[in-house]
């Protein structure tokens, strides 16, 4: 198993953005892998959205839901890019099918607020050698 599949297997990732000066912000995120790509769901304003048009190189490493890192564990390279809106319900189906009880429910949160047409989908690529 490469680190790519252990940092996609993981149920939290510390998904690590960079600012203009070059300096990283971590936040914790859900992500799923499908066809060895990972995605992930986030609203649209975010700063992280912001980061990753502006520069797509991202770091992964597993952790908890605090964005603590998980001791020993691979941090991969990746160039992230947000999707767009008509990608949404097939990521929602890849995260859906990983986070089968807490995806669904986190989606009817999402739609309740009203919110769905606020979030887009992150497409992580591995990063070339």
């Amino acid at each position: 198993m490469t680190d790519w599949d252990v940092v996609g297997r993981a149920n939290y990732v510390s998904f690590t953005s960079y600012r203009k000066d070059g300096t990283g912000v971590s936040s914790p995120v859900w992500i799923a892998p499908d066809d060895g790509k990972l995605y992930f769901f986030s609203e649209v304003g975010a700063y992280k959205v912001k980061r990753i048009r502006r520069n797509p190189a991202v770091t992964l490493q597993p952790c908890d839901v605090r964005g603590k890192l998980t001791a020993g564990s691979p941090v991969v390279k990746g160039t992230a890019r947000a999707l767009d809106f008509a990608d949404g319900p097939r990521v929602r189906k890849i995260l859906n099918r990983k986070y089968w009880l807490l995806g669904p429910l986190s989606e009817l949160g999402v739609w309740i607020t009203r919110r769905q047409q606020a979030s887009c989908a992150i497409e992580i690529s591995p990063a070339g050698p």
